[in-house]
């Protein structure tokens, strides 16, 4: 459903949509745009809470100057310095010369790689793990989160209202005013930005079982209000990197065809014995980050690609290091390879997957001459049966 973004009546959103960005972070499709999430507390002392994207620049300083209503603000909470949230920090400084901006070590370490900001030293507030800032009825209380998804971030807790500001976490892909399902675009959004860092997340989540969560209000996406132990529990699977479906899913890169052929034909011979989900993905012509998220959905994946210059062809390379890179593990993974004079496929597949973590690879270890023929396609069934059975 679209989502709102009243929050109480002494927190304010100030945020934008973007609905005209193609890629974000230069390399995820967003057919929905995206959402720049900022917020601004009213109290005797008043707090921004993160600025926005450079993109959204102008209709932030009118929502801010609405909000504030003429007050200047006492604060600026920095909870995480990438550029899609930082961007205006030093526009903001500039323009409330009395402004304290509160942040960790790290924050601080950082910001002047940005930013050239009068007086900084003077005006920084360096808070620790626990501590807190008193605004009149609200308090701030400041918990670091470091690597999720960059060393600096850190989350606040607001305990009056019981509302965390989550900074990166619970943040999902699409514009507020999307008609669209949590789920599907928040586990895109994770585990293509966040994945890596299951462990860090794991560390944050159990910070969080502590408090009283009412209300959570991440930089991007909705603002999350009701159910929340189904976010915590997402959160809870994919940090883990548990499994959240049983079903199979195929990726595979075709140069002729004919790989394509045998996996149609792999999906059906899974379908017929039983599996409860099976999802293809044609890697050459996929969304890369949908078919990552896929890949960590599942708890079976089968990797098919054509043999290509003695090693495997690119898009199914492209796929398995961005794996890698996100920390893929605790999978069972059938392998298919094609070639016709000398497949290698399969080689260079294993060797990959052999180096991530509680991996188990399902035999047979299928090998397709150019196109499936009965003694290849015996192998593919007893493929479909074996991983079935893991």
């Amino acid at each position: 459903m679209v989502k709102d973004t009243e929050i109480s009546k002494d927190i304010i959103y100030i945020g934008a949509d973007d609905k005209t960005i193609d890629l974000f972070e230069s390399q995820y499709v967003v057919p929905n745009g995206i959402s720049y999430n900022a917020y601004l507390i009213k109290d005797e002392k008043t707090v921004i809470m993160d600025t926005i994207d450079k993109r959204k620049t102008e209709e932030w300083v009118k929502n801010l100057e609405n909000a504030l209503a003429g007050k200047e603000p006492d604060y600026l909470v920095v909870s995480h310095l990438e550029p899609d949230h930082a961007y205006n920090i030093e526009l903001v400084a500039k323009k409330y010369p009395n402004m304290k901006i509160i942040g960790n070590e790290k924050t601080f370490a950082f910001i002047p790689q940005f930013f050239d900001i009068p007086n900084l030293e003077e005006r920084k507030i360096v808070v620790k793990e626990g501590d807190e800032i008193n605004l009149g009825k609200h308090t701030l209380q400041f918990f670091m989160a470091p690597m999720v998804h960059w060393p600096e971030v850190m989350v606040t807790y607001e305990k009056s209202e019981k509302i965390l500001f989550s900074a990166d976490g619970f943040g999902k892909f699409g514009a507020l005013d999307t008609d669209e399902d949590w789920t599907c675009e928040a586990r895109r959004y994770y585990f293509n930005i966040v994945g890596k860092y299951g462990m860090q997340v794991q560390a944050l989540l159990k910070k969080a079982s502590t408090l009283d969560i009412k209300m959570i209000c991440p930089l991007h996406g909705p603002i999350l209000k009701e159910n929340l132990d189904f976010y915590l529990g997402k959160y809870d699977i994919w940090s883990s990197y548990t499994p959240e479906d049983d079903g199979v899913f195929i990726a595979y890169s075709s140069i002729h065809g004919n790989t394509a052929d045998a996996v149609r034909e792999f999906a059906k011979m899974l379908e017929e014995k039983g599996a409860k989900k099976v999802v293809v993905t044609d890697l050459a012509r996929a969304d890369m980050a949908e078919a990552i998220e896929d890949a960590f959905r599942y708890d079976k994946v089968v990797l098919a690609s054509s043999s290509y210059n003695f090693e495997v062809f690119p898009p199914m390379d492209q796929f398995l290091r961005h794996l890698k890179g996100k920390n893929y593990q605790n999978r069972k993974i059938g392998i298919i390879e094609n070639g016709t004079w000398a497949p290698t496929a399969g080689k260079c597949i294993r060797e990959i997957v052999d180096s991530m973590k509680d991996i188990k690879v399902c035999e047979p270890i299928v090998t397709i001459r150019s196109r499936l023929k009965e003694d290849s396609r015996a192998k593919l069934e007893e493929l479909a049966e074996n991983i079935l059975k893991m």
